[in-house]
């Protein structure tokens, strides 16, 4: 299928991916997203190996690399700031054969968007698609300001509130808020406040304060809490809100807290979709977020995504019996793998986040007995399960 043209909605993660991976394939590919600034939800994000495997692949290893943090150790500490595991990552790096990278949503989008930039890829901002048609020899996208785009595969990787889940399925799908919220962003790295190869996990009263290096000497870091949908979102409360709800945390936790910038710092209700029954329908396939957004807890968002503009591509690229065959090839491939996803990150929000107090208490408990061996075997078998061994 040489030659094919693909229009892709969404800049993100997984449309830029797909994208790239199609520009190298020799397509056409035409981006358009709504936002008139590309400008990423969230400060941070963890790309476990399965992630970075993808963008090795795609040739941009080294320069994942330059703006990866260097994380050599992950520890869990009660509020207290009593340590209860410290878990050294060199032996998952062994086992998958690839090291993670916690990196700053800006610095992942900019790579992927000026890669697919110089591969001569176009991209249109400030143009919402709403809908899309279907013949047998194309598929066109709709804009609100009447124009349209007709290529041969239409990539719907418009985000978490999709608005062409509704025609793949046939029926509208809502997220579902999963009872916390999130607040993140970055801080200079700083030795009172965990070391610099850490990753640092604060637990107690169903919630978690973290850090995590990235590049530029920064940690990301992320709060949880579980409240009701729909709480005040108030950034001059930042500050004031996070001292209320962590008043008796360790000293690095309050000082993270003095250290944030309020302006830099994104507050977000955590919701997720699915698992959706399909992903594909004719010409048209679901990506990333708009087939399957994820709970955060598994840090495996932003790798499904990853995954899913590879997956694509291969199939596209490999498969020459029709644009159709290839699709539904990519659907039954990542539809279990996101699904299993979608499922576990459920699972350990909702154990996380004390929607049963007393699962919430055995995991506090399982913390401090877990061999560091067992840790990193799990979070193996999750990284393993893509599509790149």
């Amino acid at each position: 299928m040489y030659g094919l043209k693909a229009i892709i909605i969404g800049a993100g993660i997984g449309g830029l991916t797909a994208g790239i991976a199609l520009r190298q394939a020799g397509y056409e590919v035409e981006i358009y997203d709504r936002v008139r600034d590309l400008r990423p939800t969230g400060a941070g994000i963890s790309l476990w190996s399965n992630g970075v495997k993808v963008l090795n692949r795609l040739g941009l290893g080294d320069k994942m690399a330059a703006i990866g943090g260097q994380m050599n150790r992950m520890e869990y500490r009660h509020l207290s700031g009593s340590l209860l595991n410290e878990i050294p990552l060199q032996p998952l790096i062994d086992e998958v054969g690839q090291r993670p990278y916690p990196v700053a949503r800006r610095d992942l989008q900019n790579l992927l968007l000026s890669s697919f930039e110089s591969l001569g890829g176009t991209i249109t901002l400030g143009t919402k698609c709403i809908d899309c048609v279907e013949s047998d020899r194309d598929v066109s996208a709709k804009f609100e300001d009447g124009s349209s785009a007709t290529g041969d595969v239409l990539i719907a990787a418009d985000g978490v509130r999709s608005l062409l889940r509704k025609y793949v399925l046939n029926k509208t799908i809502e997220p579902t808020y999963r009872g916390y919220v999130n607040w993140n962003g970055l801080v200079p790295i700083s030795g009172d406040l965990a070391p610099a190869d850490m990753w640092s996990i604060y637990v107690g009263e169903h919630k978690r304060a973290s850090l995590m290096p990235v590049a530029g000497d920064r940690f990301y870091f992320f709060f949880d809490v579980p409240l009701p949908t729909g709480t005040t979102n108030d950034r001059t409360n930042y500050r004031h809100e996070l001292k209320e709800h962590f008043h008796n945390w360790a000293k690095p936790v309050q000082l993270l807290i003095d250290r944030l910038d309020p302006e830099n710092v994104a507050r977000v209700e955590i919701h997720d979709v699915g698992p959706i029954e399909k992903m594909v329908k004719g010409r048209v396939a679901l990506l990333g977020d708009a087939a399957h957004a994820t709970c955060p807890d598994l840090g495996q968002g932003g790798c499904q995504a990853l995954e899913d503009g590879f997956v694509i591509a291969n199939y596209l690229l490999s498969t020459n019996v029709s644009v159709t065959d290839a699709l539904m090839r990519y659907e039954k491939e990542r539809k279990v793998r996101t699904t299993e996803i979608v499922n576990k990150a459920r699972n350990r929000a909702e154990a996380i986040h004390g929607k049963d107090p007393e699962v919430t208490q055995k995991w506090y408990d399982q913390l401090s007995q877990e061999s560091p061996s067992d840790v990193t075997s799990a979070i193996a078998k999750i990284i393993s399960g893509g599509p790149l061994h």
